[in-house]
């Protein structure tokens, strides 16, 4: 779980922005919601403001842009969707099996975002056509990085995993670019290193299509990538899980795939070739 959140039913409250055009002011609030619904269900307007580092009026016309007369309004809504019901955990077995239900629900989630092939498809040639594609991923997100690389590499000519910060990430941004990279994929999760985010601005600075992975519509990734690919982070044990994400990244990798099948398939049967030369597996 992130430090200090509490585990919360993340999806019904992201369905409050499902289909409503934010602002950067309004993604800021909407991400503060997201990310402490509890408390922000018994604070104040002027509370939530200063939460989310935004003016008070900002968050009243935040609540009226979703629908409510007003931020009371919104507020009534959010008790009603932490509050759990019928439709909440309450009978979902232990902790355990609840928070394995949650991943369920996230997965559920992504599979109707999925239903616009076209979308990952293009994204897929878009990495796909990035010699070399760079992917990014600090922190939490570095593990998820380095498992689409892996498998990235059998298919791809030059995959470049980025998992150090530091002034030197700049600099390997820029060698990227200058060697040919014409996109970044980079993993942006919660607590969203400000490094990450610093590496989204400069790859964009220098040329890059920044394509990001993320947990919500409304992660502060969105206001510096130009393809938003979220998928949920379960949020319901000490620390985060990331089924949800690591599923999207395997689906991208497909569209990568299916973007240069005949590449694809001559760099598999050599790195079978190889493998079986080299005695690499057991079977």
């Amino acid at each position: 779980m992130n430090e200090g959140a509490v585990a919360v039913p993340t999806e019904r409250v992201l369905d409050l922005f499902h289909g409503v055009r934010l602002t950067p002011t309004q993604r800021r609030i909407a991400h503060c919601l997201v990310q402490h619904a509890p408390a922000v269900a018994y604070l104040s307007a002027a509370e939530v403001a200063e939460l989310a580092g935004v003016s008070q009026p900002s968050v009243t016309r935040f609540a009226v842009a979703l629908g409510h007369d007003g931020y009371p309004a919104l507020r009534r809504r959010l008790r009603e969707l932490t509050a759990g019901g019928p439709d909440g955990r309450a009978d979902a077995g232990n902790e355990l099996q609840q928070a394995v239900r949650a991943e369920i629900g996230n997965l559920d989630r992504l599979a109707g975002e999925l239903a616009d092939r076209d979308r990952i498809a293009v994204t897929g040639q878009l990495l796909a056509a990035s010699r070399p594609l760079p992917v990014l991923g600090l922190r939490a997100a570095a593990p998820l990085a380095a498992y689409f690389a892996y498998f990235a590499a059998k298919v791809h000519p030059d995959v470049r995993v980025l998992d150090d910060g530091g002034s030197l990430l700049t600099d390997r941004l820029e060698q990227a670019a200058a060697a040919g990279a014409s996109a970044l994929l980079a993993f942006v999760l919660p607590r969203y290193p400000r490094e990450t985010l610093d590496a989204l601005r400069e790859a964009r600075d220098a040329g890059l299509t920044v394509v990001a992975i993320t947990d919500s519509p409304v992660s502060p990734a969105a206001d510096h990538a130009d393809v938003l690919l979220p998928a949920a982070v379960g949020a319901d044990l000490v620390f985060d899980l990331h089924t949800a994400p690591m599923a999207l990244a395997m689906v991208l990798l497909q569209a990568i795939c299916d973007a240069t099948p005949a590449d694809t398939q001559r760099r598999l049967e050599a790195f079978e070739a190889s493998a079986a030369r080299r005695q690499l597996f057991l079977d």
